[in-house]
C-alpha cells in the first residue's frame, strides 16, 4: 500500500508546482547573467544638469566662459573685464553684469555654480561655499599646455563640451600654423622693476613658441625672478620684450627706460598684457605680435621722464 505522504511526493526531478528542480548553481545564472549590467548601471553617476546662472570672478575665468557659454548662462563677471586694457572682450563685457566680488552680492545673484581663480580670497569662496554654492577654483595657466587643460575644464563645468571641443581645435589649428620651426633669435623678456620669465612660465612658453630663444636660459631662470640691468646687457639678446606701459610715470617702470637697454638691445616689442595676461586662446595675438614684422620694430624713442619720478 502506498502512502498518503508518498503520493503527495512530486515526481522525481521537479518541484511541487511541476517545474524542473535545478541545481543551485543552475538557479543562480539567470541573475549573474544580468547582475553586471545592474552594476554598471548603479555605478553610473547620475547626469548634471548644465548650471543655469554662472558668476565668474576673475579676470581670465570671465574671458574663457565668455567664449563658451550659452546665452544667458554667465549672469556676472569681474569688473577688470571691462577694462581694454587688461582684457581682449571688454567690448563684449559691456553687456553683462558685474559684481565686486563680495560673498554677499554674489549670493544675491543665485548662481548654481561660481566660477573663481586660485588666488580669489579664501575667506570669500569659503562663504559661498557655506551659504550652498558650488564654487570651483581654477589655477592659472602656466604654458600653453595650460590652456588647453583650462579650455577643457571650462567645457567641463558649464557643460559646453562640444563647444569647448571646437574652440581648442581652433587653438590648435593657429598654433600649428604659428609654430614654424624658424630660428628668430635671442629674446629677454622685461617688466617692472627688473623682472623677467623663464621657461615654465606662460609668457616664456609663448616667447619660445614664436621662435626666440630665452636669454633667462643663460641664468638659470625659469620662473618669474629679478634679473638685474647689467646682466640683461651683457647677455646680448637681439630683441627686449615688454608688457605695455600705463599712462603716468611709475618708478618700477623706470628701469624700462635705462639708457643702457635703448643702446645695447636692437629692437623692442611691447605686447598688449590684455593678449597674454591670462591663458586663453588670445595668446596667439602675442605671438603674432613677436613675429611680426619679423623681429619686431626698432626700439622707439621713450619720452624722458620729468625729474620728479628719476
Amino acid at each position: 500500500m502506498i502512502s498518503t505522504a508518498a503520493s503527495l511526493a512530486p515526481p522525481a526531478g521537479r518541484c511541487r508546482n511541476g517545474w524542473p528542480r535545478l541545481g543551485w548553481a543552475e538557479g543562480l545564472r539567470p541573475i549573474l547573467r544580468w547582475l553586471p549590467a545592474a552594476l554598471i548601471l548603479l555605478a553610473a553617476p547620475a547626469a548634471v544638469a548644465a548650471p543655469q546662472r554662472v558668476v565668474s570672478m576673475n579676470l581670465c575665468t570671465d574671458q574663457l566662459a565668455m567664449l563658451l557659454a550659452a546665452p544667458d548662462q554667465l549672469v556676472a563677471i569681474s569688473r577688470l573685464t571691462r577694462d581694454p586694457r587688461m582684457s581682449p572682450l571688454a567690448e563684449r563685457a559691456q553687456a553683462l553684469p558685474l559684481h565686486h566680488s563680495s560673498a554677499e552680492e554674489i549670493h544675491l545673484l543665485r548662481p548654481d555654480l561660481v566660477i573663481a581663480g586660485q588666488f580669489t580670497p579664501g575667506p570669500v569662496l569659503e562663504m559661498l561655499r557655506r551659504l550652498g554654492h558650488r564654487v570651483e577654483a581654477r589655477p592659472p595657466a602656466n604654458s600653453i599646455a595650460d590652456i588647453r587643460t583650462e579650455i577643457t575644464a571650462m567645457g567641463n563645468l558649464l557643460g559646453r563640451e562640444a563647444q569647448a571641443a571646437a574652440l581648442l581645435a581652433d587653438f590648435d589649428r593657429q598654433l600649428a600654423e604659428l609654430r614654424d620651426g624658424r630660428d628668430r633669435g635671442r629674446a629677454a623678456l622685461y617688466y617692472a622693476n627688473g623682472f623677467t620669465s623663464g621657461r615654465e612660465t606662460l609668457a616664456g612658453d609663448i616667447l619660445a613658441a614664436a621662435g626666440y630663444r630665452n636669454i633667462a636660459d643663460d641664468f638659470g631662470i625659469t620662473g618669474t625672478a629679478a634679473l638685474p640691468v647689467e646682466q640683461l646687457v651683457l647677455a646680448g639678446p637681439e630683441l627686449l620684450v615688454t608688457g605695455a606701459t600705463w599712462p603716468g610715470h611709475s618708478r618700477s617702470e623706470a628701469i624700462l627706460d635705462h639708457p643702457a637697454l635703448a643702446h645695447a638691445v636692437p629692437r623692442h616689442v611691447e605686447v598688449a598684457d590684455r593678449d597674454w595676461v591670462c591663458g586663453t586662446p588670445f595668446v596667439l595675438r602675442a605671438i603674432r605680435a613677436l613675429q611680426a614684422p619679423d623681429a619686431a620694430q626698432l626700439t622707439p624713442p621713450r619720452p624722458e621722464p620729468p625729474r620728479s619720478a628719476r
